[in-house]
């Protein structure tokens, strides 16, 4: 993927909360505010919602032997089948 250069200005104290977050999980603060611009968009929490879907989908019979009830099916209500 090409990248594009993007200079900001922030006040020290963000800098360094950008230098010691980045730090702290293992990458650079290029990286860092990339993950982080992913995270504001939507593209990890997307990701998350369909791996935890997907989640539910294979152990649904398990919660459902577990907390009582029946695995979620299909909306059978009026007009919904």
């Amino acid at each position: 993927m090409a990248k594009t250069q993007l200079n900001v200005r922030v006040d020290e104290g963000t800098a360094r909360a950008a230098r010691e977050r980045a730090l702290a999980r293992g990458m650079s603060v290029n990286r860092y505010i990339e993950e982080l611009v992913r995270q504001d968009t939507g593209e990890v929490g997307h990701t998350f919602v369909e791996a935890a879907a997907d989640f539910m989908k294979q152990y649904e019979s398990v919660f459902a032997e577990e907390f009582g009830g029946e695995p979620a099916r299909k909306d059978t209500r009026e007009g919904h089948h």
